[in-house]
Order: structure tokens, then C-alpha cells, then sequence
């Protein structure tokens, strides 16, 4: 049996869509990104240009800057 059969299927979200989750620009989430501040991208293939970002964890960093907020954090 295969250790990933009872996990939650990833999805895979390319910039544009991180740009409608999140509201910010693309070379923001690039430098936020580059930055250490943000989800890291995926190089979808060895050596090729294209990336995505875990849809997930571009949810859970939304979540996270809700909560500072809520907290007086940010």
C-alpha cells in the first residue's frame, strides 16, 4: 500500500492564480518569494522556466497574515 494513498491530493497553482489568492502583483510575489516570506515555488521541470506554488500553502500563508492581524501582530 502506498504511504501517500490517505493524503489529500496536491494542487499545483501557477502565478496568475496566486496573483487572484493573494491580490499581489507578480514580480511582488517573486521577491516576497526570493525573500524567504513566502511559499517557495516549484520548478516544474529540471531545468525549464515554469513554475507553480502549493495551493495549499499559498492558503496557509493567507491564513497566517489574517491571524497577525487579528493578534496585533502586523
Amino acid at each position: 500500500m502506498n504511504s501517500n494513498s490517505h493524503k489529500t491530493p496536491v494542487k499545483l497553482v501557477r502565478i496568475k492564480s496566486v496573483v487572484e489568492l493573494t491580490g499581489l502583483s507578480k514580480s511582488y510575489i517573486y521577491d516576497l518569494s526570493n525573500k524567504g516570506i513566502f511559499p517557495k515555488r516549484i520548478q516544474l521541470v529540471p531545468g525549464g522556466s515554469s513554475v507553480a506554488w502549493v495551493e495549499s500553502e499559498i492558503k496557509d500563508w493567507i491564513d497566517s497574515r489574517i491571524h497577525e492581524r487579528n493578534q496585533g501582530v502586523a
